[in-house]
């Protein structure tokens, strides 16, 4: 990623070139809370009201749409919530280069793009080859939770969570206990819209995606056909 990222607190928007300081949470979120952690969070309808009624909880929110995370960071300047940090950036790129692994011990992602042509599927956020960085943040023990009205991506998201060593996955066909969690979704469940929903937990330490491991496999013996 190039350029700066911009961090939100209560205190308001700052840029910063060093990725790493994405990655120091406590130092903009103090305290000893668990964290959740929502990628694509648009408005902030779900994370800030969750934060509000969770005071006891810290929340980072990553968000690569500059309007929508200025937005989110006005509203949360306004409600003055001192649990939450806002990070602009590219989530998969935050992941690997900033964010510390196992810190959070719930992810949410809902109604990501779901970049429906062939040629883009590798900007997805849950990909063989990505799955294990959106997993690598998850603590054991820590939940995923998961929406899309694209039922085609969504069946291939629930394959792609089915084959990672360690989660235990389940569809949740009767929707969230307590109703919609973000803009989009309360929309579409009024349109009585196709919604799917999967929830994971992870029971021990995450292992590599199958597919994941063959890559590194194929990395592997390539390099050591290089040296020989």
């Amino acid at each position: 990623m190039s350029g700066p990222i911009e961090l939100a607190t209560r205190a308001g928007i700052v840029s910063v070139r060093d990725p790493g300081e994405a990655g120091r949470l406590g130092l903009h979120v103090p305290g000893a809370g668990p964290w959740e952690l929502e990628i694509g969070f648009g408005k902030g309808r779900f994370l800030l009201a969750r934060a509000a009624t969770s005071p006891q909880r810290r929340f980072l929110g990553i968000e690569v749409a500059r309007d929508y995370f200025r937005l989110a960071a006005g509203r949360l300047a306004r409600r003055a919530l001192a649990n939450v940090l806002l990070v602009r950036g590219e989530a998969l790129y935050l992941l690997a280069a900033a964010l510390p692994r196992g810190f959070a011990h719930e992810i949410h992602v809902y109604f990501p793009d779901p970049w429906p042509k062939s040629r883009h599927h590798r900007r997805r956020l849950f990909s063989p080859a990505s799955v294990d960085l959106v997993l690598g943040a998850l603590a054991p023990g820590g939940r995923l939770s998961f929406a899309t009205d694209f039922l085609d991506y969504g069946a291939e998201v629930a394959a792609i969570l089915a084959a990672c060593p360690g989660l235990e996955v389940r569809r949740l066909d009767g929707g969230w206990p307590e109703g919609p969690r973000t803009n989009y979704e309360a929309k579409y469940v009024r349109e009585a819209r196709p919604i799917l929903r999967l929830e994971g937990v992870l029971t021990g330490a995450p292992g590599l995606h199958p597919a994941a491991l063959a890559d590194l496999a194929v990395a592997v013996n390539g390099a050591a056909g290089d040296e020989a």
